[in-house]
């Protein structure tokens, strides 16, 4: 990006256009040693092959490699990276102090058509010295990824864009997230319910709640993120722009019958009116 010019293009709109939060315009890089960020990588990398790894086993893995580490750094950066191992828990999560939680409700849900159910969910993006947070809102229907956010912080600001975002393109009957305070943030809960739509969130520890949108996590990361090592967050945002373009437009879903998530989206829209 550049900087403004005699008023031409400011930086909001720089960063509308290009579909990065503002905050990340900002980056700067991670205040984190050179060891953290690599045990981040490799975490990451473990956690997308085996998300059911709590602390525990994580922190075994990682001795296994070498590392001489504890759970105590473990769980400090599996909480920095926003990861939580996937199996019931006797006691659910508790929402930031004054957010409110919603019950799930796509329990034996038969998803038939487009716009029946959204769901939106955060992940880990690597950098080569630093590290963002990737946001995206999906049409479980068709897998169409209606919306996405790239940010340096865990706010709820990148997330709201996104679900903006899409809502210019439709709106859905059911909206489903996970319990994580960006999503039940009263900002992000009130731009719903002003337009009617019913909430639903996972039980914590449950990500198979929210199961369409880790599969985009892991097509995201073996397809696109693991290969490329981005340097910056531009980077990032060229590489998951291309990537996200790619995955909606021209990759054919077996899920699909070997359709695409834009062909499927849209005809079965078109089919309806």
């Amino acid at each position: 990006m550049i900087e403004p010019l005699n008023g031409m293009i400011s930086i909001k709109r720089q960063c509308e256009l290009l579909g990065l939060s503002r905050s990340s315009y900002y980056y700067k890089a991670a205040e984190e040693s050179p060891l953290n960020l690599e045990l981040m990588r490799v975490i990451d990398e473990q956690y997308t092959r085996t998300p059911f790894y709590g602390v525990p086993r994580m922190t075994h893995v990682l001795k296994e490699m070498g590392y001489p580490i504890g759970r105590k750094r473990v769980s400090r950066l599996m909480h920095l990276m926003g990861l939580e191992a996937i199996y019931p828990k006797k006691n659910l999560s508790k929402a930031a102090r004054g957010h409110r939680k919603f019950p799930y409700l796509l329990r034996g849900l038969c998803i038939e058509r487009p716009d029946q159910v959204w769901a939106a969910d955060l992940t880990y993006i690597r950098l080569r010295s630093g590290f963002l947070y990737l946001v995206a809102v999906m049409d479980w229907f068709s897998r169409y990824v209606l919306a996405w956010r790239l940010s340096n912080t865990l706010c709820s600001l990148f997330c709201i864009e996104a679900l903006t975002e899409a809502l210019e393109k439709g709106k859905p009957g059911i909206f489903n997230t996970d319990q994580g305070s960006q999503f039940t943030s009263e900002e992000f809960i009130s731009v719903l319910q002003d337009r009617d739509v019913k909430i639903s969130m996972d039980g914590r520890g449950r990500a198979l709640d929210n199961i369409m949108v880790e599969r985009l996590w892991r097509s995201v990361k073996y397809e696109e993120v693991y290969l490329k090592d981005y340097g910056t967050p531009r980077e990032a945002f060229l590489g998951l722009q291309s990537y996200f373009r790619f995955y909606n437009e021209e990759r054919p879903h077996q899920s699909l019958g070997y359709k695409t998530p834009e062909v499927v989206h849209h005809s079965a829209k078109e089919a309806i009116r």
